[in-house]
């Protein structure tokens, strides 16, 4: 028999000294993956992250609490979001997470926030709420949705790929319409992401100029997930700008070290030593990406050695 390895991840992900928060993050990567298993004791794990003070690690266990699939991860998500002292960016994270769990239970608590002080939070769980709705209605069956080569599970789902020909410009101009509900704009986007042309990462790129910080930061996102070089200009005005919001720079410093682009290196060394945390600690670990999407590994987690017995 091997040992559990939830007990070694626990510590290296909850050692909050650690200097080392690359090896944090790839133990993390690794909880996420018994979680979506259905380990509770890898989303506890995951859960006593919250007290790091690294912004930026909790806005990530939040994530993966959400991509999870298990209702188990809801009640620290709604703790997380009901804590008013916490972090915008962390708090967002929470109720999206509870939206990509597809949690009824929790539709009193998004309704409650979708009012927030805070923007981020505010528009994020009107999102949530959508995404909820969405999922338990009829169109969530009915509806023709391209078969995405992304796995996660998304704030929106993608447009219907119903036309014959892609529009672009009539995708953009949705992407773009402010008179339209978040939630409708978000499924342009993640359309256009599907799609995944130069032309559609155009499109998205258009989406950096939008007046909502929760909004340009879900386009640097996108951009992550397709690690296109296309949208490296865009990336990295975006990461360089310093009157840019924290949560937006750090999702695009994140995005550069997915494509792992050798003419980004530069770019990421520079800003790891940024005077903003967040986009800091993102440089670190998107350099540690950039590595290892180069080294040709099956997985980017961190596995503890095992003992036999």
């Amino acid at each position: 028999m091997t040992t559990d390895p939830v007990p070694e991840l626990r510590r290296i992900l909850t050692h909050d000294t650690s200097s080392n928060l690359a090896l944090r993050f790839r133990a993390l990567f690794s909880l996420k993956h018994l979680a979506t298993q259905g380990n509770t004791a890898a989303i506890d794990a995951i859960a006593a992250g919250f007290a790091s003070n690294s912004a930026l690690l909790k806005h990530e266990l939040a994530y993966c609490l959400g991509q999870s699939k298990q209702f188990y991860a809801a009640a620290p998500l709604q703790a997380v979001l009901s804590n008013e002292s916490e972090d915008p960016m962390v708090r967002h994270e929470a109720g999206e997470a509870l939206g990509a769990l597809g949690h009824v239970p929790s539709l009193e608590l998004l309704r409650k926030y979708a009012t927030d002080k805070e923007e981020v939070v505010a528009q994020t769980c009107e999102l949530a709420i959508a995404r909820i709705e969405w999922e338990v209605s009829g169109a969530s069956k009915t509806e023709l949705l391209q078969q995405s080569a992304f796995a996660s599970i998304d704030p929106a789902p993608p447009l219907p790929a119903v036309e014959k020909e892609i529009n672009y410009q009539k995708l953009q101009e949705k992407l773009n319409d402010q008179s339209l509900p978040l939630f409708e704009r978000y499924r342009a986007m993640f359309r256009l992401r599907d799609i995944a042309t130069p032309e559609a990462i155009d499109a998205l790129a258009s989406g950096l100029q939008d007046p909502s910080a929760l909004f340009r930061h879900e386009i640097a996102f996108v951009f992550g997930q397709l690690s296109d070089p296309h949208s490296i200009p865009a990336l990295i005005k975006a990461a360089g700008n310093t009157k840019e919001v924290a949560m937006v720079r750090h999702e695009a410093v994140e995005a550069l070290g997915s494509i792992a682009d050798e003419r980004v290196d530069a770019f990421l060394r520079e800003y790891a030593k940024d005077p903003v945390q967040v986009v800091r600690e993102s440089a670190v670990v998107a350099l540690d990406m950039a590595e290892f999407e180069r080294s040709g590994e099956m997985e980017y987690a961190h596995i503890p050695q095992t003992v036999k017995a």
